[in-house]
């Protein structure tokens, strides 16, 4: 029996809603620097800030699983699952929120941007795959581009530090994921990572005996940290993935430090100089060759 070809313009809609999907997930995440400088105006702590932030949004996703209808993971998928987000997300998200304590949020976020270059790094060591072409223009930009970016900035050197080892734990966190995720749906992950990412932040505030009360004011932190930067940009991605192709998603994700940057100097008059623009421009150009390139591999 001939199919029915679909009607071009149902393909191009498809498209288009996916691509502003996307594009609303990378404008969420890119709230999150800020609401996270609003957490600490509050007087929060980071294990605080992450405990709220994890346990809450697994609850809100083990919602969505359930009316999905999809199984809890089990076995050895369960537990590598357990380990990203115990171990590998909360590293990451620890380092990340504690890099905003001494750098601003606009230079965490373009630091942070440097992870889809670790990960072909980390891909060329661990996985044996060939860097050619343009991850090699795309590797020296980005170089470049860190020392542009941090030369302006010295007396942040600790913020810079901790936002480039956020981005090497959140590559290491991607390559362990690409595994994963081939046996499992990202809503089963997602709930399993977030979940056992609340917990042991929580384990962690408890043995540092860092409190975890909230303050009734900074509710509203809190919940926009889970709706705005957590639930709805996972949920966004992940619908907008089903429509578009996942390099076509990887480039429009560059908008996220770009929202970061303009957010931080229009509410907290966190001016880049003009030299760290210049750098994070380079390393994001350097993010947008490497989804290029991607696009092009043969299969």
């Amino acid at each position: 029996m001939k199919a029915i070809a679909k009607p071009a313009g149902i393909d191009a809609h498809n498209r288009l809603v996916g691509v502003i999907l996307v594009a609303i997930s990378a404008a969420a995440f890119g709230t999150l620097a800020i609401f996270g400088r609003y957490a600490y105006a509050q007087g929060m702590s980071t294990l605080t800030i992450l405990a709220y932030r994890f346990t809450l949004a697994a609850v809100l996703m083990g919602i969505i699983l359930a009316l999905r209808r999809e199984r809890f993971p089990r076995g050895s998928i369960l537990l590598r699952l357990v380990g990203m987000g115990a171990i590998g997300y909360v590293g990451q998200a620890f380092t990340y929120f504690t890099a905003l304590k001494y750098a601003s949020a606009g230079l965490v976020a373009l630091l942070l941007y440097l992870y889809p270059l670790f990960v072909t790094l980390l891909s060329a060591v661990l996985l044996r795959e060939r860097i050619a072409g343009l991850k090699w223009v795309a590797l020296a930009l980005a170089v470049a581009g860190v020392a542009l970016t941090a030369g302006p900035e010295r007396g942040q050197l600790p913020g810079i530090l901790l936002a480039i080892t956020a981005a090497l734990l959140y590559s290491a966190y991607i390559i362990v994921a690409a595994q994963v995720m081939k046996e499992v749906s990202a809503i089963q992950s997602s709930t399993v990572i977030f979940a056992s990412a609340g917990i042991m932040s929580a384990f962690l505030a408890w043995v540092s005996k860092v409190p975890v009360t909230i303050p009734d004011s900074g509710w509203w932190v809190i919940a926009s940290i889970v709706l705005v930067a957590t639930v709805i940009p996972v949920t966004t991605f992940l619908a907008g993935l089903a429509r578009i192709a996942a390099s076509d998603a990887a480039m429009l994700s560059t908008l996220e430090p770009v929202v970061t940057v303009l957010l931080a100097a229009g509410l907290f008059g966190e001016l880049l100089a003009p030299l760290t623009l210049l750098g994070g421009g380079l390393i994001l150009t350097a993010v947008l060759l490497v989804s290029r390139s991607e696009i092009h591999k043969p299969l």
